[in-house]
């Protein structure tokens, strides 16, 4: 192999596990960069959707490589150990080879064990419900079943077929399920939360966070594409779920009663959901106290928001992501994580999924009865819409605002021939 194409291989690797398992555009360009400095070479990336194109220049040549990958994953034990093996390298603490040797580890890292994914499945939608009100012990265990059930399929098919929306079709359609059983055994009275909040644990917060962030920097083309990856994902869980209650004949409400939990619950409640996701995107273990913490307090900031000053969920959304990207974008260069699945783990339970889900099923009312159907079911759905897309922007905002700002202060997080966090 000549020089060039070793080199064009090396960059190409460690671009391709960064881009894969979730970090953002930025930072994976970045650090091909300085891996490229360190190596005597210049290299510029032009990252689509499904490939990376690699430019390298030596002197006035110019050597090219396409890299097939599509960034649909999410696992931060890869970006960290592999923005830690750039920076080892950078500051020459290994060789070339070693830094080959250790990418080529880090592909083949395991993902979570089946019990902590499904355990957190279960403990992270059960934590859901108690924010949105739920005390109701045999609900609590209906959810926990149903997610941790859902987990396993995940895991099953992820075996069997690599079509992306597979898994996530296949769990809310189980959670449809388990759902309308609880209806038809009248087992429990809050159906909405059984049977939604298994599936807001499947919803793809961080791809379309990183979609925005590429929008917010004219990467439109790859931004597009992450989003409408992000939403055919949830048109997915929304078809699963309804398909689930519709085989036993039963919907979700249009509307339904809130019921928020008091501070103390809250607030316990979402350190819980954090440490799920944190769980579903592979993080390590020691790091988990600090997204669980930021979270928490996040979701406090919001509780205050809400019920001391009077705001609205579009408005607490807004402050608590503000405090989350304000905080979290230091935190992600400091622990080589990516921003995207770290921030989004931070406030996933403030994600609008049951105005999504309540959407879905009134427009296909809409649709069954035609010019019978009642103004009611019209208004509503025009309310939970306007209410999710309002809050979906507004989470949108107050992470990426903050994170654009901050990071124009910052260095890049790893510098030829030395290390060092941003």
């Amino acid at each position: 192999m000549t020089h060039q194409a070793a080199v064009l291989d090396l960059i190409g690797l460690s671009a391709r596990v960064l881009f894969q398992n979730g970090q953002t555009t930025e930072r994976m360009v970045s650090a091909s960069e300085v891996l490229a400095g360190t190596l005597g070479c210049r290299v510029t990336v032009f990252p689509r959707w499904g490939e990376l194109v690699l430019r390298i220049q030596e002197g006035e040549r110019s050597y090219y490589e396409i890299v097939a990958v599509e960034p649909w994953g999410v696992d931060m034990h890869k970006v960290a150990a592999t923005t830690a093996a750039i920076e080892k390298f950078c500051a020459g603490s290994i060789e070339t080879a070693q830094l080959r040797s250790a990418l080529e580890t880090i592909v083949q890292l395991p993902a979570v064990s089946l019990v902590r994914f499904s355990f957190f499945a279960a403990a992270g939608a059960m934590a859901l419900a108690v924010i949105f009100g739920t005390t109701h012990l045999l609900s609590l265990v209906l959810i926990a079943f149903s997610a941790a059930g859902g987990a396993c399929l995940r895991r099953l098919l992820a075996g069997m077929s690599r079509n992306l929306f597979v898994q996530p079709f296949c769990a809310a359609l189980l959670a449809g399920v388990v759902g309308a059983v609880v209806v038809r055994l009248q087992l429990s009275p809050v159906l909405q939360l059984v049977a939604v909040c298994p599936c807001m644990v499947l919803v793809p917060g961080p791809h379309f966070l990183n979609g925005m962030i590429d929008l917010a920097r004219a990467r439109i083309p790859l931004g597009a594409a992450r989003i409408a990856y992000a939403i055919l994902i949830t048109v997915m869980i929304c078809a699963g779920l309804l398909l689930g209650l519709a085989l036993f004949g039963v919907s979700l409400p249009v509307a339904g009663p809130s019921n928020p939990a008091p501070v103390a619950y809250d607030v316990v409640a979402a350190g819980a959901v954090v440490a799920a996701y944190c769980t579903f995107f592979a993080m390590p273990w020691r790091m988990l106290p600090i997204p669980i913490l930021i979270g928490m307090l996040a979701h406090a900031s919001r509780w205050v928001a809400i019920s001391l000053a009077g705001a609205d969920a579009v408005t607490g959304a807004l402050v608590a992501c503000l405090f989350v990207g304000v905080i979290m974008t230091p935190v992600a260069d400091r622990v080589r994580l990516p921003f995207a699945g770290l921030a989004f783990a931070s406030v996933v339970s403030l994600i609008p999924g049951v105005f999504l889900f309540r959407l879905a099923d009134g427009m296909v009312e809409l649709v069954a009865l035609g010019s019978k159907a009642p103004q009611e079911i019209f208004d509503q759905v025009v309310a939970n819409g306007t209410t999710a897309i309002l809050i979906i922007l507004a989470m949108s905002f107050g992470l990426i605002f903050p994170k654009l700002w901050l990071q124009n202060l910052m260095r890049p997080s790893v510098q030829p021939g030395g290390g060092g966090s941003a």
